[in-house]
């Protein structure tokens, strides 16, 4: 076996081949098969396809523009320059799924090379510096299939591959756990704030006659609101030379979609523009085209784009209301009923106060209130996890794919066997 910091190179394009992706238009959206597309890739190794756009592939998909399991993606070009060169791995696919053209698919197609593997040998400071080299810059400025056939990659032998993929997966796969744990705490809230908050189906209501109010018909016992009365929009405005460099920046990028875990953020070092000042707690509302869905708790002090809204509960025991509120299904439809403008509709806070919230009386609402607390302190700590996990990972990272640290005599299963048939 080839010793550790002594593998030879070799030229992606000896290995791979490689296909841009289709042209779309919002004429195309629809249901049929899902896109992977620039806003998609975040910092992270694989896609999440539960918030991938749909369109209608007649006409458009040809079949050798579907993806497959194990295929790597590029962005190709961006107006963020910073996110061109940025990859993304497809371990498996359940549904049909192609990408946009502003990316470039990877498909590794030689027995010397173990996908996986490359899926991080690409996110290596590495090819990201040599990448950029090609560009003439600090940022690559448009990738091309030529720049990554030619792009030169480290080819260990196979088993090592493995054993180097192996390593680093299991932290994806702690992280992705803690990812579906995330998951399955916000589903349950969200799923007891419609039974309870929107159709009333909360425990007795089978006794509970209702009454007339100003909102229409609620329940006996119950008190009609609008979000007004129980939040508002924080606007703290600070400028670029006001923001320590090490603050943790929040943009709209940032924002998952139809989550309330935020996870990822930047630093403030690199700001340009007004920015709005948020705290650990307060919820933000991403206003720029509010059908993507983005609202989270903060988990964290720092600055985000002028773009959200800071929303923060007048009292502390309103706030698993308000975030329910905000960060329900319905009331993303009607900010997007309500939002202003076409081509890039904006949500307006003033309009967005009128939404009715209904409280009702104390003892079911502390129930409520004590599982969105426990479910959103959970969430946090899961968060953070990740994020320890990610930081660990990456240390790693470099110094395996640049075989400084020897995996031979690591005891790793390879599943070398039962990829050879015996």
């Amino acid at each position: 076996m080839t010793q550790a910091g002594h593998w030879p190179l070799i030229k992606l394009g000896d290995v791979a081949e490689f296909r841009n992706g289709i042209n779309y238009t919002k004429k195309n959206f629809g249901r049929g098969i899902k896109v992977v597309g620039v806003s998609d890739f975040q910092d992270r190794l694989f896609p999440r396809c539960e918030e991938l756009e749909e369109i209608n592939p007649e006409g458009i998909v040809k079949n050798e523009d579907l993806l497959q399991p194990e295929d790597i993606l590029f962005v190709r070009s961006n107006g963020n320059r910073q996110l061109i060169g940025r990859s993304l791995y497809l371990p498996s696919i359940s549904d049909r799924l192609t990408h946009s053209a502003f990316t470039i698919r990877v498909r590794l197609v030689s027995d010397r090379v173990i996908p996986r593997f490359y899926a991080y040998v690409f996110r290596t400071r590495l090819i990201r510096d040599t990448l950029s080299a090609f560009g003439g810059g600090t940022n690559i400025s448009n990738l091309n299939q030529a720049i990554l056939s030619s792009l030169l990659v480290p080819l260990p032998h196979v088993d090592a591959q493995r054993k180097i993929a192996g390593i680093l997966s299991a932290y994806d796969d702690l992280i992705e756990n803690n990812r579906r744990r995330i998951e399955i705490l916000e589903e349950m809230a969200r799923r007891i704030y419609r039974e309870w908050f929107v159709e009333f189906r909360f425990p007795g209501h089978e006794n509970v006659k209702f009454v007339d109010s100003a909102l229409g018909k609620i329940p006996e016992g119950w008190e009609a609101h609008t979000l007004g009365d129980l939040a508002l929009q924080e606007r703290r405005g600070v400028r670029p030379n006001e923001i320590a460099p090490g603050t943790p920046y929040v943009g709209l990028e940032h924002l998952p979609r139809r989550s309330i875990a935020l996870t990822e953020w930047d630093l403030a070092e690199n700001v340009g523009s007004n920015k709005y000042r948020f705290v650990r707690g307060e919820i933000l509302f991403g206003k720029i085209r509010p059908y993507f869905h983005k609202v989270s708790v903060a988990p964290i002090d720092g600055v985000c784009s002028t773009d959200a809204i800071v929303i923060r509960p007048k009292t502390a025991r309103h706030f698993p209301l308000v975030l329910a509120c905000v960060s329900s299904d319905e009331f993303v439809e009607y900010s997007v009923k309500t939002s202003n403008g076409t081509k890039m509709p904006r949500a307006n806070w003033d309009v967005l106060v009128k939404y009715p919230v209904f409280e009702p009386p104390d003892p079911l609402l502390d129930r409520f209130n004590e599982f969105v607390r426990d479910s959103v302190s959970s969430i946090h700590n899961l968060v953070s996890r990740n994020r320890n996990l990610q930081k660990t990972r990456d240390l790693l990272l470099p110094r395996l794919i640049a075989g400084t640290l020897d995996v031979s005599d690591l005891p790793i299963d390879t599943g070398a066997d039962d990829a050879d048939g015996t």
